[in-house]
């Protein structure tokens, strides 16, 4: 059905958000159509709802009066968590300069247990493209506040569309990929298109931090976003828009059913 995406599944994220990214996000940004979720990035000057005047110039989310892009965001938080399982998206990405799209998870926290502060929290990043590379990350606390420690593995695109029988990165966009998560107490498994990209041990992954958790052996929440420039995702002043990040299907499939997190496919349309 054409609209939004189901609210028994998907929340907005809305305003700037996170890495002091170029657009704000906003609802109109994001639709279903044609059996996709699209989410759609466009250069518009548009006025920032969270502005302040008296706002200092480093608080960057009140700060600015107007964003010069705007995307979208959605996430699962108070509808859905999970721990452990096998988690898919379908999706076509685009790897032009300054896009940065991603299918991801952090931490969730529970009725008891508010989420910590990321990166303490966890968070897991099953699909994450920018400046021609595709990820496959797990990030967790360090000492320090704010800083995590990351188990990473950045992929150049060109490299791996070489591989799979693509001309080049361009060609390998054109196209459908899938990305899943296997997920247990063991391990995180990250591919894409069944190609292994990353095995986090989670033995190792123990937040330095005075909590000392595990972030990856509690619920986490997902997230399918297109940001746009940021601290990561670069210029994007000379791409053309709209951009697009469109999704076939997500679902996730527990491991085991557990009394708090039923068994559940969450569809992205």
């Amino acid at each position: 059905m054409d609209g939004p995406p189901d609210p028994a599944n998907w929340v907005f994220e809305l305003g700037f958000v996170r890495n002091r990214e170029a657009q704000l996000y906003r609802s109109e940004n994001v639709t279903c159509r044609d059996g996709l979720l699209v989410i759609e990035a466009r250069r518009e000057d548009v006025p920032n709802p969270g502005f302040d005047a008296a706002a200092p110039e480093d608080d960057w989310r009140r700060s600015r009066q107007t964003a010069s892009y705007t995307s979208g965001s959605i996430k699962t938080k108070g509808r859905h968590a999970w721990r452990y399982g096998r988690f898919e998206m379908r999706g076509r990405i685009d790897v032009r300069q300054g896009l940065w799209p991603a299918f991801w998870t952090v931490g969730a926290g529970t009725p008891e247990q508010p989420a910590r502060p990321w990166p303490a929290n966890g968070e897991i990043d099953i699909m994450e493209f920018f400046r021609g590379v595709l990820l496959a990350n797990a990030a967790w606390a360090s000492e320090t506040p704010g800083k995590a420690i990351w188990d990473d593995v950045k992929i150049p695109l060109e490299d791996l569309a070489r591989d799979e029988g693509h001309p080049d990165a361009a060609s390998w966009a054109r196209e459908f990929h899938l990305w899943r998560m296997d997920w247990d107490e063991a391990r995180i498994r990250l591919f894409c298109d069944g190609r292994l990209l990353n095995e986090v041990d989670l033995s190792t992954t123990i937040n330095r931090s005075p909590d000392g958790a595990n972030p990856f052996r509690e619920p986490h929440l997902l997230i399918l976003n297109l940001a746009v420039g940021g601290t990561s995702g670069g210029d994007p002043s000379g791409t053309e828009f709209p951009a697009r990040f469109e999704v076939d299907w997500v679902q996730v499939l527990e491991r085991e059913p557990e009394p708090t997190m039923p068994k559940d496919r969450s569809a992205a349309r």
